[in-house]
């Protein structure tokens, strides 16, 4: 009985170590594509970012697996030590068989990790997410400015209801024709520095 609670305490674990390295994947995803969107001006392609988010995996793998290495010299360390221990890291024989079960979780983890990084599906999937959740913060910044500066849901009774449409328009039309406006501009600048510097040949 108290082998199998082991076990399933431990599935527990691995499964909560890959939700964390997928949340923080994601989380990574989401900065890059809001800077390459919106600080950058580019367009959103999925297969831009796939080196991205096989990249991230791989590091918290390589992470996962230092962190089983190091539990590894742990156990080495503690097995034969019985004396009292003298703080949280300090292990004794005692704790030689919890250190074992986590470096087998640690390890479990990097190989789940790999795993999903060799799946391009996986990759699409947290591309997928990422996305999203850049949109909505968007959608949410340009939603809080507008409830401060504009909007008086007191004047507007279907507010609510319409508030999903105002979101699915910002995204659809607003923000790439404002990505659109901003590469028209770059063009346009472009094109005047150029100007001057025939300009300047033809004065020299």
């Amino acid at each position: 009985m108290a082998s199998r609670q082991a076990r399933i305490k431990s599935s527990e674990i691995v499964a909560e170590g890959l939700y964390i390295a997928s949340a923080a994947t994601r989380l990574a995803l989401k900065n890059a594509i809001l800077v390459h969107i919106l600080a950058e001006g580019q367009d959103f392609d999925a297969d831009h970012f796939l080196d991205d988010a096989r990249r991230a995996l791989i590091a918290l793998a390589e992470e996962a697996e230092a962190d089983a290495e190091r539990t590894n010299r742990e156990r080495k360390a503690a097995s034969g030590r019985y004396s009292d221990s003298g703080g949280t890291h300090d292990y004794r024989s005692r704790d030689v068989a919890n250190l074992r079960r986590r470096r087998r979780q640690s390890l479990r983890i990097a190989k789940e990790l790999r795993e999903r990084a060799d799946d391009e599906g996986e990759l699409r999937k947290l591309i997928a997410d990422a996305r999203e959740a850049a949109w909505s913060e968007v959608a949410g910044n340009i939603d809080r400015t507008l409830r401060i500066e504009a909007a008086r849901p007191d004047l507007e009774p279907d507010y609510e209801r319409m508030r999903t449409a105002r979101m699915q328009a910002l995204r659809m039309v607003d923000l790439p024709r404002l990505r659109s406006q901003r590469r028209g501009a770059q063009r346009r600048v472009r094109a005047e520095r150029a100007s001057e510097t025939d300009a300047v040949d033809v004065i020299d």
